[in-house]
């Protein structure tokens, strides 16, 4: 039996837009430097964009919709509440997604050398 937090993670990963699409294409199968990355993964009470548990490492793909201020403050609630959990979340636009996919890698890089330099 699927748990709800599961069946809501796999529609989220069947309805990806563009920019999350082109992000998985940078991130899966441990392609930036052989850091495994889970898309549209559970942790505690929400579902991250793309995570990577090695890196403890959130990032988040931001439509314009999270320009809103209600957004704005409740993406302000998750991060504090994955953040406390020991993860570091990193935002980027749909924008910088489809236009700067080489941002993506250079953070997951940056990140990776503040771990273990």
């Amino acid at each position: 039996m699927t748990s709800k937090r599961t069946a809501f993670a796999r529609s989220l990963r069947q309805d990806a837009g563009l920019a999350e699409q082109r992000a998985w294409a940078l991130l899966r199968s441990g392609q930036i430097d052989d850091h495994k990355f889970r898309r549209q993964h559970p942790i505690g009470r929400y579902v991250a964009d793309f995570a990577c548990d090695r890196l403890r490492l959130v990032i988040e793909i931001d439509g314009g919709i999270h320009d809103r201020d209600e957004v704005v403050t409740l993406d302000h609630l998750r991060q504090t509440e994955l953040e406390a959990l020991g993860g570091t979340v990193l935002r980027f636009t749909n924008a910088q997604a489809l236009s700067e996919p080489e941002a993506i890698t250079a953070a997951v890089r940056a990140h990776a050398r503040l771990i273990a330099p």
